[in-house]
């Protein structure tokens, strides 16, 4: 059974910076693919980035390339999303959902029936 779970959120102000993790069991191999989504009150859930936990793919939507960065350590099954120079807009909940299946490289990946996904955690950027 596939589980996720999401750690590091809180709250920063402005222009500061959060790590985010989100550790996967279940997988036996690496051929799978995680991805970040976030979701504010009243606005559509967005996704974020994904990573191949192979290596062999990263994406990231336009809303965050050059702020946020998406890595992996596959000795600990964790990926990571860093969040750089935080706005007030970035406050929202952030779930990491994995899949099997590699990503695709130049597209954000479609989480399908397959998908598992975490509780979610809340970052909260302030002025």
């Amino acid at each position: 059974q596939v589980r996720v779970v999401e750690s590091g959120g809180g709250s920063v102000q402005a222009g500061g910076s959060l790590r985010l993790s989100c550790e996967i069991s279940g997988f036996t191999d690496t051929d799978y693919c995680v991805a970040w989504y976030r979701q504010s009150p009243g606005k559509e859930r967005e996704g974020l980035a994904t990573i191949s936990m192979d290596g062999s793919s990263k994406y990231y939507t336009d809303s965050v390339k050059g702020r946020f960065t998406i890595s992996r350590d596959t000795t600990i099954s964790t990926v990571y999303l860093q969040l750089n120079n935080l706005k007030i807009d970035d406050s929202a909940k952030y779930t990491c959902a994995a899949r099997p299946r590699t990503c695709p490289r130049t597209r954000f990946a479609y989480m399908g029936w397959d998908t598992t996904w975490g509780q979610g955690i809340q970052v909260t950027v302030s002025s």
